[in-house]
């Protein structure tokens, strides 16, 4: 009989201590420490001792057939998953409550099943009848999905054998299952690891793909040991904001296609839409004519992606600005702030600065720089940009704007969508090509672009309406502090 062996494992990183502590030393979480009792959280078959078997060693060179795929007949997450679904693979799918894994997972299913593959889709959390009425309300109550509420890995294990062996199998969530070979409580780090390992070895030895639903926590990472996302072969993460109705679905890790491509949806009464062009959908409640707002013509993948920075500079009344940003890297806006005051002369150290990504996009590439200083600097002198216009660039510590990638894409896209100009780094004006046709605006350095924003306020300025005091072109000289 074995002995039992208590330790304390950390639920936010999965690491494990003699006795309790308040913080983990690992992950530097407070109050994350649980004590479980490890002594059978390896199998009995792994741990037996055996004489090891011999295999056969195969060279760099030669050819391999490409994986089989699973269309799952939603182009949108197709994109996503690099073409569709590889037999054997296993993906994590993580999200807010209520943002629409469930929904998105039962309207792929339901596709499948129609398209005359087996599919399962086994809920912890949910009972067959629940399930039913969100198929109901989404139209899909016809395909033939075979539906169970179960927790226990074995009894999953058992019940997938028997038969033909499904072509997809949805568990939501892991959280909740739990396995025999250890005695822990379901949602435990020993728990969630060795539910999801024998799922794993599961999907590998019969073929099917399997797709699993985490939890996510208070920071929007997925819940559990970092190690299950080592464990999987691709790691997809379900965005959006509750109050908006456009849905982001991006790869974080994927072992058979791209890690930066995304798909976009948008959330309906009777489920989720795909949107093929999402550039025109971001951009389709755009308010025009008011200071503050930029287009940032950035890429996702392969795909070119136009979205509207916003941007609020305010007087602030608190001994320390506040500075929020929504969409957006927080450290990158520092630095932009910090490029601005220390080589462009714009003093923003007595100013609220408010920065959002319409649309509930969050960007991750640094050629946003250049439409956010942009917008930055619209907001503070009151002054408008020209609304045919998209900005990319990324900026440097220096103030100078570095060029970026797929400059082509760019344009063509801005293009396809009526704008006429583009402001972008002068490095990058060979590479822009002419089939774009449209106005390239390129700056070598941020200090250029803030000049002619700034005369633009001052312009303004004079025509009748009164500019604020901390408006006036003087604030931008190079000599003034």
């Amino acid at each position: 009989m074995a002995k039992s062996t208590l330790s304390f494992v950390c639920q936010n990183c999965g690491a494990a201590y003699n006795r309790w502590q308040g913080k983990c030393e690992s992950c530097g979480e407070w109050n994350t420490l649980a004590e479980e009792d490890t002594s059978g959280s390896v199998p009995v078959s792994i741990r037996s001792k055996r004489k090891g078997r011999t295999f056969a060693l195969e060279s760099l060179a030669g050819k391999s057939p490409d994986a089989p795929r699973l269309s799952s007949g939603m182009t949108e997450l197709d994109r996503v998953t690099g073409g569709g679904f590889v037999r054997g693979s296993v993906l994590l799918v993580g999200g807010d409550p209520g943002i629409g894994k469930s929904t998105l997972l039962t309207q792929a299913t339901s596709l499948l099943a129609r398209a005359g593959h087996r599919v399962v889709y086994i809920s912890g959390e949910e009972a067959v009848a629940q399930v039913r009425l969100r198929a109901e309300r989404l139209g899909l109550s016809d395909a033939p999905v075979q539906l169970a509420a179960e927790t226990s890995v074995e009894d999953i294990v058992s019940t997938l054998s028997e038969g033909a062996v499904p072509r997809l199998i949805v568990i939501d969530s892991i959280q909740t299952m739990w396995t025999d070979t250890v005695e822990s409580a379901p949602g435990t780090v020993t728990q969630v690891r060795a539910s999801a390992q024998a799922l794993i070895r599961f999907a590998k030895k019969t073929g099917a793909a399997i797709i699993l639903v985490g939890h996510v926590t208070k920071d929007g990472q997925i819940a559990g040991p970092r190690v299950v996302e080592h464990m999987v072969d691709a790691v997809m993460s379900f965005e959006g904001e509750g109050s908006q109705q456009f849905r982001i679905l991006r790869a974080v890790k994927n072992r058979f296609g791209p890690t930066d491509e995304i798909g976009v949806f948008e959330m309906t009464g009777l489920g989720l839409r795909e949107v093929t062009n999402p550039s025109e959908l971001f951009l389709s409640e755009r308010d025009l004519g008011t200071p503050g707002t930029a287009v940032f013509a950035g890429i996702e993948g392969t795909r070119p992606v136009l979205v509207e920075l916003q941007a609020l500079v305010a007087p602030t009344s608190l001994g320390t600005p506040r500075r929020a940003v929504v969409g957006w890297d927080p450290s990158r806006l520092s630095m932009v702030l910090a490029v601005l005051e220390a080589h462009c002369g714009v003093k923003l150290s007595g100013h609220d600065v408010y920065l959002n990504v319409a649309g509930g996009l969050r960007i991750h590439e640094p050629a946003a720089d250049l439409a956010a200083a942009a917008a930055l600097v619209s907001s503070l002198v009151n002054a408008q940009l020209p609304t045919d216009a998209v900005y990319f660039g990324e900026i440097s510590l220096s103030g100078v704007v570095r060029p970026v990638a797929q400059t082509p894409a760019r344009l063509k896209e801005a293009a396809k969508l009526g704008f006429q100009r583009a402001v972008l780094p002068e490095s990058a004006r060979g590479d822009a090509g002419g089939d774009a046709g449209m106005s390239l605006n390129a700056v070598n350095s941020l200090t250029t672009l803030v000049a002619e924003i700034a005369a633009r306020g001052s312009r303004r300025g004079e025509s009748g309406a009164q500019p604020e005091k901390n408006a006036t072109p003087a604030r931008f000289r190079r000599g003034e502090g």
